[in-house]
């Protein structure tokens, strides 16, 4: 008989935390799924408790294994590595001394950081793009740089740890990798002391506006414009390599972490997306990166430069162009929890599919301002076009639009930054966009998806490409696969493949009438003083 192998994933969300186990054929064999608090201290303020996201990770894993255990899964011999992946440029400061967080760590969509984005935009010599070319990141609220200095200019205890030289930055993967492999002293299945690893990987730290794009190193200049010392950031990795054992006192002691990457980037390893291939992962917020290869591009429409992934120390770095998107899911979640309007999320696809379409409403949700490619932080949330022919459903469907108006803005500059050669088409010709998520389970979402952006949308049967994509990392490291074994189609399943129905005029009406509703939302920032 086989011997019994498994790779596991963290997956540690925006709103909640997943550990799930795969079997050597990448196929999915345990899982367990825990949402956690969200914080909203202030309007456009969204934090996290540090230490619930800790104790969330510990639940899963120990949840998960007793499932895999109930069914009959050997993990004490046969689990061989961990993978983890995380909501990105969410920032966490903690002492080195305790191991206690010395703040919430505050969200990637979090926009308190604007005016310290406004005076920088003045006081450097390139305005909103003076690091662009260094880390492929514009001046934005998005990004943890801008997180640590608020943290540093408006909380004591941070401000006088960095002084002592007792914090320690890190993005989610920092923190739970650091608490992961002992923290601030534990032991090993051996008995022998460890401490924690204070480490994150090329693609979280691609997100800082910290690193150097093309060296994958904190960039010196950089941090000594902005006053970020060194010694707080973590030692940069690449995606796929040992990290380190996880300590006792936590499930699965003694099983090596292995492979890490943000959550787009696992998403990018999970969809095969190689040089030309572009996928858009729909969450909290919706991602949609294109792998460009071995060189940065630079985008001159809006996008990110950013890292697609580099599986070993030695091996080449791929990149790619990203469109970052805040509000997709969260819409949502938002019509469920501040509305009222559905009960759960899954109830949006029977309510829109009640019109036949939205009824002339256009919804623009600009909550903490828009991202890509308008990096707006004025913008505000808007819902135009109401007649009293509106009603629920018209809203619904709207809100699901939404979600397919803005990955459609985000691929039309990603057509005119990459250009046809930057793109791989299928046989007949088409470009194809691979899709992953919660939110794709959606089946009106993803014919909405098609419709409006002209192209076919392809579904895989795993939409949780996110941890898969940080097992397949884990399990290159350790052996469990190879590089040729993944590309070629390890996992590959049925997928479904949503066609465009709607004609090319009705869909450009539709374009423009979105565009003059984003207009619409710029510059209202001020409306909540």
């Amino acid at each position: 008989m086989a011997e019994e192998v498994y790779v596991a994933s963290i997956d540690q969300g925006t709103t909640s935390t997943r550990f799930i186990v795969y079997d050597r054929h990448a196929k999915p064999v345990a899982s367990h799924q825990l949402e956690f608090k969200q914080h909203y201290p202030e309007a456009g303020w969204v934090e996290h408790d540090p230490m619930e996201i800790m104790e969330s990770v510990k639940i899963c894993m120990a949840k998960a294994l007793d499932k895999a255990a109930a069914d009959g899964h050997n993990m004490d011999v046969g689990l061989k590595a961990i993978g983890i992946t995380n909501q990105r440029e969410t920032t966490v400061m903690w002492s080195k001394s305790t191991g206690l967080p010395l703040y919430n760590a505050i969200v990637w969509m979090d926009a308190r950081t604007s005016p310290i984005c406004r005076r920088l935009e003045s006081d450097l010599s390139g305005g909103r793009t003076h690091f662009v070319e260094t880390c492929g990141l514009p001046i934005s609220t998005y990004f943890s740089a801008l997180k640590v200095l608020w943290l540093i200019e408006n909380v004591d205890a941070v401000k006088n740890a960095v002084r002592a030289g007792d914090a320690l930055f890190g993005t989610i993967d920092t923190w739970l990798i650091w608490n992961l492999t002992g923290g601030i002293g534990g032991t090993d299945r051996d008995g022998n002391k460890v401490f924690g690893h204070h480490v994150t990987d090329c693609s979280n730290a691609s997100r800082t506006m910290l690193m150097n794009l093309k060296a994958l190193d904190w960039d010196k200049p950089t941090l000594e414009t902005l006053g970020i010392p060194a010694e707080i950031l973590p030692k940069i990795i690449s995606n796929s390599e040992r990290i380190g054992v996880v300590a006792n006192g936590f499930p699965l002691a003694g099983v090596p972490i292995a492979g890490c990457l943000g959550d787009q980037h696992a998403a990018m390893l999970g969809q095969l997306c190689q040089k030309g291939e572009a996928k858009s992962t729909y969450g909290t917020g919706a991602f949609i990166l294109l792998n460009t290869g071995e060189e940065p591009t630079q985008s001159s429409h809006g996008l990110l430069s950013t890292i697609a992934y580099k599986l070993g120390p030695s091996a080449p770095t791929n990149y790619a162009l990203e469109g970052s998107i805040a509000i997709a899911g969260a819409a949502v979640q938002w019509l469920r929890d501040s509305l009222g309007i559905i009960s759960t999320a899954a109830d949006i696809e029977k309510l829109a599919d009640t019109v036949q379409d939205s009824g002339g409403i256009y919804f623009v949700p600009a909550f903490n301002g828009l991202f890509a490619p308008w990096w707006r932080d004025d913008a505000r949330g808007i819902c135009i076009g109401i007649t009293r022919f509106t009603n629920k459903g018209h809203i619904a469907r709207a809100v699901l639009e939404s979600m397919c108006f803005q990955v459609n803005d985000v691929l039309s500059s990603m057509h005119k930054d990459a250009g046809e050669a930057g793109e791989v088409k299928s046989a007949e010709g088409e470009f194809l966009l691979r899709v992953d998520g919660g939110a794709t389970v959606n089946n009106l979402l993803m014919q909405i998806q098609a419709d409006l952006l002209g192209s076919p949308v392809v579904r895989p049967a795993d939409i949780e490409t996110t941890a898969l994509g940080a097992a397949y990392a884990a399990g290159l490291a350790v052996g469990v696969w190879s590089k040729e074994q993944i590309f070629a189609g390890l996992h590959k399943e049925n997928t479904t493949v949503f066609r465009p129905k709607l004609d090319e005029a009705h869909r450009r009406k539709r374009a423009d009438s979105w565009y003059k509703a984003v207009s619409r939302s710029f510059d209202l920032a001020d409306l909540s003083l």
